[in-house]
This record gives C-alpha cells, structure tokens and sequence, in this order.
C-alpha cells in the first residue's frame, strides 16, 4: 500500500451519529516529514509544551513539535547500548511523571540482557536542554527477569492515584510453563502498581497502602495489582479512571479486560472466556471475565493492540468509544460498554502493522505503523 501524501485522507466508516449530526471519521497522516524505526510508543510530558516523544523499539527516543508541517525529530535518549532488542524485545514503554514540568522525571520499560530481564527505571531531563535527557541520570526502580524472549508486556503508565502501574506478561513461550498469571508469588502475568515518590523497605519504591496483597503473610508479590494476565502490550486509563487492558492471547482469542484492584483476569486457567488449561472443566471460581473478545479468523485478528477511549475534539463522533486494533491484520475498532452492554464496531481495515496508540496533551488520538514507522491521527470531516 502506497504511503499516505500530506493531503491524503482516508474514509474508515461511513458515518458516525454524534447529536444528530453525521460525520465521517478519517485518520491523515500526522507528520508527513517524519517516520521512525520500530515505533511502539506515543507519549506527551503533559508540560503546557506541546511535544509528542515516541519511543523506536531499539533503543532511542525521538521528540519533536507536534505540528502537522514539522520536519525535524530530536533525539532526547539513546540507550541502544543497554537495551536487548529482537522480536518483542526492546525499549517498550516511556511514562512522564505527573509533575515532569518541574521534576524532570520520566520512566522507562525496556529489556537488557545477562540476565534477560525488563528493567524499569527512572531518568531525568537534562538541566540545560528541554530536548535532551540526562543519559547518566538512571536510576534503576526494578528489575525482573524473563525466562524466555517473548511476552514481555512492556506498557508504563501513571494512574489518575499518582502511582505507575506497569505491564508484565507471562514470561513468554507458550501456555505460560511457568503458571506465572496464577502465581502470586512472581511478578510475571500481572499488572503492578507502586509509589515512585517514596521508598521503603530497601526499594527505590514504595507499595501503596491500598495495593491488595500488601503486608500479606503468604509470600504473594505485594507489587501486584490484578493477575491472571498473559501478555498486556498496551493498556490506558479513561476519563472515567477505568483502566482498560488489552491482553493479547494464545491460540484462539483476544480480549479487552476492565481491570479492577486485586481481580484474578483468568490466565492460563481461561484464554478469554475459554476454558485453556485444563482444556475442559476448568474452574472458573473468583475469575473475571473479559468485556469483550475476538476470534483468530476471518472476521478477527491474531494480536490485539489496546488503544484508547478518544476524548479530543478532532473526531467528535468517537466521542467516548474506546478505539484499538490488531496488529498482524490492521483492523481498528471503536468499542462502547454501558450499563454492561458492550457495542463493537469495525471502522477499517489498513495494511498496516499497527503497534501503538498514543494521545497528545489535546488528548487527539495517534496510531503509529511498525512497518512504515509512520504516525497518523483520527479526524472528521463533516
């Protein structure tokens, strides 16, 4: 497929009903004069500055004005030499501290090797240069290892609470050996929840008092928030504070989770709402079930990318409707849940390979195309 020019707008969906009125939803390029290598990650600082930071899988961070016509990226971080990139491997997930404008501060999810393991750390701006961070600056919060290549999760993200959740799968190969997402003594397969402001107990980090395994005699990892997860790649918070998780599956189904603290979301016991191992008769007690699932055939995809709830002003009929996609087949959705009662809609079908979403501090929605490296953003033409 052709790359889109600057004046190229596609038509996804033939209209959307806001208040009466009809619009059509199209997605343009948003930086015609730039790509990027590997991209999986669109973030903003949230500073009043107007930036995007994206996020190129092996190693490097790149920010730039978020202008349609801007024809220069930076790169704010390089640390290509400490990142183990290949396959799922790599620099994963950036967050900006909720208070980056005066700190500085902003974290980083990514995978090194000997041992393989996903580090989570810390790093600031530079004092000089808005543009650069302080390369020397790190500061590691945690490390986990990873028994094999694949199923690294890899989001970061700030809660509305102030606390930074992080996404780790099951550790990867395949029907989760290990039994991580069930086993509250590892990390692994879960969503974890900590206090970067504070310290404690020999950690560069503090367990928020209300986290659901803290101070438990059993043993359990009381960084966890929710478990029964295999491979969360993107994950993102509404306006609601909803928290919504995109899990990639196994075999046959993806699914879309509404995380809640201290829920067990079924993993390997369930591959959404299919009983996974054991295969029949499984025991479903105290198991939360995904929102929403699809096949892996026709009128599916094979690898969900979670995206978020659009509450910009460019594309109004997405008003509220959550919007994600697959990766290997390029679908994206717009998913409504109210009231319990979920409406899925497809909007298009690209050829793209479509690694991440992303939102700017206008709260406009971006997708970005692994394949081409390039950025493009939801619209509506009335």
């Amino acid at each position: 497929m052709k790359l889109l020019t600057v004046l190229t707008l596609l038509v996804f969906l033939i209209s959307c009903n806001s208040q009466e009125r009809t619009y059509d939803i199209i997605f343009e390029e948003a930086f015609p004069n730039l790509s990027f290598e590997q991209p999986v990650d669109i973030q903003s600082p949230n500073d009043g500055t107007n930036r995007l930071f994206v996020l190129s899988q092996p190693g490097i961070i790149y920010v730039f004005n978020n202008d349609h016509s801007t024809k220069e990226k930076e790169v704010f971080l390089d640390i290509r030499g400490k990142v183990l990139f290949g396959g799922e491997q790599g620099l994963l997930g950036l967050a900006f501290h909720p208070n980056y404008r005066d700190n500085g501060y902003f974290y980083l999810d990514y995978t090194t090797s000997n041992a393989r393991r996903t580090v989570i750390s810390r790093f600031r701006v530079s004092a000089n240069d808005p543009s650069k961070a302080d390369p020397q600056s790190e500061e590691i919060l945690l490390e986990v290892e990873q028994p094999y290549a694949n199923h690294n999760g890899g989001q970061i993200s700030f809660g509305p609470d102030g606390y930074l959740y992080i996404s780790l799968g099951d550790g990867g190969s395949g029907g989760d050996p290990l039994n991580a997402g069930q086993d509250l003594t590892m990390l692994l397969g879960s969503l974890l929840r900590i206090d970067v402001d504070n310290t404690a107990d020999g950690r560069n980090y503090a367990i928020p008092n209300d986290n659901p395994f803290r101070d438990n005699n059993e043993g359990f990892k009381e960084e966890i928030y929710a478990y029964g997860l295999r491979n969360v790649w993107r994950f993102s918070f509404d306006e609601q504070n909803r928290l919504w998780a995109a899990d990639v599956g196994q075999n046959q189904w993806e699914e879309i989770n509404l995380i809640e603290k201290g829920k067990n979301y079924g993993w390997r016991i369930m591959e959404g709402n299919h009983c996974f191992n054991p295969p029949a008769n499984c025991d479903t007690t105290g198991l939360v079930f995904p929102i929403w699932e699809y096949g892996h055939d026709d009128t599916g995809g094979y690898s969900i990318t979670g995206g978020f709830v659009y509450n910009g002003r460019s594309a109004p009929g997405l008003k509220g409707k959550y919007i994600y996609a697959d990766y290997v087949v390029g679908k994206i959705w717009t998913l409504e849940y109210k009231n319990g009662i979920v409406t899925n809609s497809l909007l298009t079908k690209t050829n793209y390979l479509i690694s991440t979403f992303g939102a700017d501090e206008n709260d406009e929605l971006y997708f970005a195309d692994h394949n081409s490296g390039k950025l493009y953003r939801f619209v509506s033409r009335e």
